[in-house]
């Protein structure tokens, strides 16, 4: 794990991650009893959806619109059914800006279940995975899936400074009382370390991160806009480095994987509200507060209380990323809840000589335009403040402010600081309905 210290006693350690092809995050962590890493990928699909939150229409497409987003809403109530509560608060790690939810994983068609608190939203990749160390009450009762050998199916899921092994395994994922019958999940470190392939086509270089101080919370859960996390790049090669079959947890070699087979967005995957879902946060104070409460609504214009009105639709490919420009440069945008800070390049002064997160003398009012495949466009504000001064009480974990550099030229990350005060819609890609952003 790549860990960035910023030079105080209380906090230390920044991870970047992102599943292979999408990249993601870089998770700052405030160290009192523990310090580690957290986990999420770069893939951004957030749609975002606003009451209050963005000027302009509803958007449409030929010329496109333009709007000017601000941040000013309150999240709606969590009713239990598609409505489930996101705290960003310490969790299981004490990382900052880590939007968690309670899953409950069943073993298929049963009753034998286990609710796991401090899971991860994460708007930026695909799929459930889940610690391995947080599953133990259900975990023997979940069928591993059989590669094409008849192997044990495995996943390393890369990210930019390490990576999740693990088994594939099928189980029946309940979020509120939404069900995803028997879909692939990825268990993070149930296999030997030591068994992780490595090499051209193995996993990538970094870490194994397998527990909660690796990952900052017990595990992920990826509702970006693919339904599955490789596709049909999986499905006809084994050279992707990504899925392989294993003889006893070891031997492992590359394999190909069905897309079925494959870990699944298990919101896409729901009876009725599986077109998106909505994240809101409420917003925060620029020098940040200790925890924010908001809600996770599964279902877009399928419920009363998801409906796509007042807010700009925003056309992204199949990953969640846009156009976006920043001081006169083009920028690979996308908006990912599984960063914990908005990561861009600039000449800020960093932290410290080694760390990822901008230290700037004075609080800093920026913005940047994205622009949607239909042509709507939006000027998006945000503030970026002295990560060693919000950070340095030891005692907020919730931050609209917090910014770095990813050490990519080409791309920006609106992370977890960019959904306070909005309704962020994220549109799934679907067959006959592309994949969108709205706010």
């Amino acid at each position: 794990m790549h860990r960035t210290t910023l030079g105080l006693p209380a906090f230390t350690s920044a991870r970047t991650g992102g599943i292979v092809r999408w990249l993601g995050v870089l998770l700052l962590s405030v160290m009192l009893a523990a310090c580690g890493g957290g986990g999420g990928d770069n893939s951004s699909s957030s749609s975002g959806g606003s009451s209050g939150g963005s000027s302009g229409g509803s958007g449409g497409s030929g010329g496109g619109s333009s709007s000017t987003s601000t941040a000013n809403a309150q999240p709606t109530a969590a009713n239990g059914t598609n409505a489930v509560p996101i705290n960003v608060n310490s969790g299981v790690a004490k990382f900052v800006n880590i939007p968690n939810v309670s899953v409950t994983v069943c073993a298929p068609n049963t009753s034998v279940c286990q609710t796991i608190d401090n899971i991860q939203v994460d708007t930026a990749s695909f799929g459930l995975r889940i610690l391995n160390s947080a599953a133990q009450s259900v975990i023997g009762n979940l069928p591993g899936t059989r590669a094409a050998n008849g192997g044990q199916l495995a996943e390393c899921a890369g990210f930019a400074d390490g990576y999740t092994w693990g088994t594939v395994r099928t189980a029946d994922v309940r979020i509120g009382t939404e069900v995803a019958a028997a879909v692939p999940i990825q268990i993070i470190g149930d296999l030997d370390a030591a068994a992780a392939p490595t090499g051209v086509n193995g996993c990538p270089s970094g870490n194994d991160e397998n527990s909660t101080a690796d990952i900052g919370a017990n595990g992920i859960l990826g509702i970006g806009p693919q339904t599955y996390d490789c596709n049909t790049g999986c499905a006809s090669t084994a050279l992707n480095g990504m899925y392989f079959s294993c003889t006893n947890g070891t031997n492992c070699v590359g394999t190909t994987v069905p897309v079925a087979q494959q870990v699944t967005n298990p919101a896409t995957k729901f009876p009725v509200d599986n077109n998106g879902v909505i994240v809101q946060l409420p917003p925060v104070p620029d020098g940040g507060q200790a925890s924010a409460t908001g809600v996770l609504i599964f279902g877009i214009g399928t419920q009363s209380n998801n409906g796509l009105a007042g807010v700009t639709k925003y056309g992204t490919d199949q990953y969640g990323d846009l156009t976006g420009t920043y001081k006169g440069n083009t920028y690979t945008t996308f908006f990912d809840s599984g960063s914990n800070g908005n990561f861009f390049p600039d000449s800020y002064p960093l932290c410290s000589p080694t760390s990822a997160f901008y230290c700037p003398s004075s609080e800093q009012s920026l913005s940047a335009t994205i622009r949607g495949t239909e042509g709507n466009s939006a000027v998006v504000p945000f503030q970026l403040v002295n990560a060693r001064t919000l950070t340095q009480n030891g005692s907020n974990f919730a931050f609209n402010s917090l910014g770095g550099q990813l050490g990519l030229d080409n791309m920006f990350d609106f992370g977890l600081p960019f959904f306070f005060g909005r309704h962020v819609y994220v549109g799934f890609q679907l067959p006959n309905s592309p994949a969108y952003v709205a706010f």
